[in-house]
């Protein structure tokens, strides 16, 4: 059993410009990070009586690595709010703090996004995934979410607005006024009122079908009540071997309640056999193609436009050490990089197309995130084909991105316009977006 000062040494990483609170509970061989719903706080959870017992059952068995995502808890605010991205480059900064090479994923309710995200996009690090009341998307009318989400900012950590989200989500702890305070009281310290609607609005429009099956680590999914059922069926169907376990009782909220969950967990664990090194990752591909070079080159020279294609493919080369993103090849005047996040690639195309313009030269731009097979140490497979075939649809100076990557950057303050779908050739129809802003 782990002791008080061992739970409560509370420290800090920084990742960039902004501070994650994490400790580190227990000392069993195979770490477990545990990713929250919306939100947490390391102290106060710790010091009542919901989540103390859970956490205490976990570390007999993991060395449980708990965290306050950005934005939340003890955690950084930071200038904007984080996307899935962001939030997946806070848990590996976390995870090498403490020193972990592999862990188990473990995502509960609204963290299960990010969490299904870093397992596939870092199968290498990820020893299982586990999923608590998972949700693949948000299928109400735009208009009817930003109504609820309006009213839950209004109504953040008061008492009312408490007790109603408790009477929704979790009956059993409703009925008594006490457990009622405890909730209002934990939505007061885990998020401000704006923080815990930029949490919801995020959620609400993130779609992850397409990514969910370039899962492939050991994957376990539970769920408890109809609601829960009914939102994992989508993702159990999506992750292909995956493990589906229905919890008994009918609150939708409340991991805690239920101590078959950590049995289960444990069990998964224990099943589980050295995997191979993962041949398919999740990654982002972004390719650029220069517009009217032919008749540029001729009306230049070959001198000039040698000298200026020399300072395009410097241009690009910066851009991309800037963003983290990894040149993979050239052809002609055309670059081929990956990502190992869908944000910073759409970044890095805008600048990539502004600077190119600076030059009197005009790119057209791709970008799309699928699952990649690693061939001698590159992303190779349909993916990269859609990539390739969503730069040839672009405009002039236009960044072109398909549905996929919108769907995996709310919350990022990047926005587009609807291009409506494409058949590309060989790789069959897509939804395209224009990135307008980013």
């Amino acid at each position: 059993m782990p002791s008080p000062d061992e739970a409560l040494d509370i420290r800090y990483v920084r990742n960039g410009d902004v501070s994650i609170a994490y400790h580190v509970v227990g000392g069993a061989p195979t770490d477990l990070v545990l990713v929250p719903d919306f939100f947490s706080n390391l102290v106060y959870d710790w010091e009542r009586k919901h989540w103390r017992p859970f956490y205490e059952r976990l570390a007999q068995s993991f060395r449980l690595i708990l965290f306050d995502k950005r934005g939340t808890g003890l955690s950084d605010r930071g200038p904007l709010f984080p996307n899935l991205e962001t939030r997946m480059e806070d848990v590996r900064a976390v995870l090498d703090a403490v020193g972990s090479q592999r862990a188990v994923i473990f995502g509960g309710h609204e963290g299960s996004t990010m969490a299904c995200l870093y397992a596939a996009t870092y199968p290498e690090r990820t020893a299982a995934l586990v999923l608590w009341q998972a949700s693949a998307f948000e299928s109400r009318p735009q208009p009817d979410v930003e109504q609820e989400l309006i009213r839950l900012r209004d109504g953040w950590g008061t008492l009312d607005y408490a007790g109603e989200m408790l009477e929704e989500i979790c009956p059993t702890l409703a009925e008594n006024p006490a457990e009622r305070e405890w909730f209002a009281n934990r939505m007061r310290v885990g998020a401000s009122p704006a923080a815990g609607y930029a949490l919801n609005r995020m959620w609400s429009e993130t779609d992850l079908r397409d990514i969910l099956s370039a899962i492939h680590v050991p994957t376990l999914v539970m769920a408890r009540g109809d609601l829960g059922e009914q939102d994992a069926g989508p993702v159990v169907e999506r992750i292909r071997n995956s493990r589906y376990v229905r919890i008994p009782g009918d609150d939708y909220w409340g991991m805690f309640l239920s101590p078959e969950i950590v049995e289960e967990l444990e069990r998964f664990v224990d099943t589980l056999e050295h995997a191979p090194e993962p041949e398919t990752v999740l990654a982002t591909v972004l390719f650029t193609d220069l517009v009217g070079s032919s008749e540029r080159a001729a009306e230049l020279g070959d001198r000039e436009w040698a000298e200026l294609l020399t300072r395009h493919n410097a241009t690009i080369r910066q851009q991309l050490g800037l963003f983290r993103g990894g040149e993979v090849d050239t052809a002609g005047d055309g670059f081929f990089a990956s990502f190992d996040g869908p944000a910073r690639a759409i970044r890095c195309a805008r600048a990539i197309a502004e600077l190119i313009h600076e030059l009197g030269l005009q790119v057209r731009v791709g970008v799309h995130t699928g699952e990649c097979e690693i061939v001698s140490g590159k992303p190779t497979g349909i993916a990269v084909n859609t990539g390739a075939r969503v730069a040839a649809a672009a405009g002039a100076g236009e960044v072109l991105v398909t549905g996929t990557v919108k769907d995996l950057v709310a919350g990022s303050g990047i926005s587009f316009e609807d291009r409506g779908e494409r058949e590309l050739k060989g790789v069959g129809p897509w939804r395209l977006y224009s990135v307008v802003s980013a």
